[in-house]
């Protein structure tokens, strides 16, 4: 990986914002979530992100990018911790003894980790969407906590689905292995 010129790009103008630099965040906690994390270069350019944004309460606040070796050090503390994920054959599979698992598929990979704390935790759902439909329907608001928990609860459909494709030696997960997770079957082929 090449050495970055700079700390980050504005969110707004895509101005390099410099090691050692002044730059500014929006207070708002959903601006700053590892996924979305908003930098800006200036007051003004963090005022143009307000009205997509649509914050009922927020301000700007200060704050000072690391130096390029402080950036460097932590970025390299977060590589040499970080956990690849390798998908294909289990283990055991690769080094050509069978597991007997009955959630491997013909295919030889595994629709089941090991460890669950490997996978991505993202965001599953389109936070706005979600918000502007909530509204729609009930005029209510919807609150940021709303969003790991059908976050978890699509994670745990979508393993049951992908069991489901697995059980009919399947390498795509189809929209019926979906209906029959809803259902609390297996899809049939």
């Amino acid at each position: 990986m090449s050495e970055p010129n700079h700390f980050r790009l504005c969110s707004t103008c895509k101005t390099p914002i410099a090691f050692g630099a002044r730059y500014w965040i929006c207070s708002v906690s959903t601006c700053n979530r590892r996924g979305t994390a908003l930098y800006f270069c200036s007051v003004a350019c963090w005022d143009a992100h307000v009205p997509d944004a649509r914050h009922r309460d927020a301000w700007a606040e200060e704050e000072t990018a690391p130096t390029r070796e402080a950036y460097l050090a932590e970025r390299e503390g977060r590589e040499a911790t970080a956990t690849r994920r390798i998908v294909g054959a289990p283990r055991s599979e690769a080094a050509g003894t069978s597991t007997g698992s009955s959630t491997s598929s013909s295919h030889g990979t595994s629709p089941a980790t090991e460890n669950d704390a490997e996978l991505p935790r993202d965001v599953l759902v389109v936070v706005s969407k979600l918000k502007a439909y909530v509204k729609a329907r009930s005029n209510m608001s919807t609150s940021d906590g709303v969003v790991d928990v059908l976050s978890d609860h699509l994670r745990e459909l979508a393993n049951r689905a992908v069991r489901s494709a697995a059980q009919n030696s399947r390498k795509t997960v189809l929209a019926r292995d979906f209906e029959a997770a809803l259902r609390g079957t297996s899809a049939s082929d």
